[in-house]
């Protein structure tokens, strides 16, 4: 009877991990965003041609963005790289960004709403041809 009483009080906690996680924030690094806000070729790592090139992040919320621009916050190889804003509705909940690599490396992406709350973080690393 032992075990089976572990497994009841793991059981409502394993639950509660199950939906947070299945309504969690989201953000994906791909090759384009279809009409639905998903990710089309999503990846966490790409290869670029050695003069640039470009990818999507996309951000998926379980809830309205609330906003009129959210933050991009870049960091490559652990050091700032750059800043970028996205303009966007009150009632979106998904919004996506082209941005543009010109060097390999592993990047960092901080994701802020309108208030500076974090709403998602995510990294992905480019390579060259």
């Amino acid at each position: 009877m032992k075990p089976q009483s572990g497994l009841f009080r793991i059981l409502p906690l394993l639950l509660f991990l199950f939906c947070v996680s299945a309504n969690a924030q989201t953000i994906y690094f791909c090759e384009g965003v279809d009409d639905d806000g998903y990710p089309i070729s999503e990846a966490s790592s790409f290869t670029i041609p050695d003069n640039g090139g470009y990818l999507y992040v996309l951000v998926r919320l379980p809830y309205e963005v609330d906003c009129k621009s959210v933050k991009l916050e870049i960091y490559r190889n652990g050091d700032y790289d750059n800043t970028v804003y996205v303009d966007t509705e009150n009632d979106w909940v998904w919004f996506w960004k082209q941005i543009t690599f010109y060097k390999r490396g592993t990047y960092k992406f901080y994701v802020y709403d309108c208030d500076d709350y974090e709403l998602v973080t995510g990294k992905v690393k480019i390579d060259f041809d």
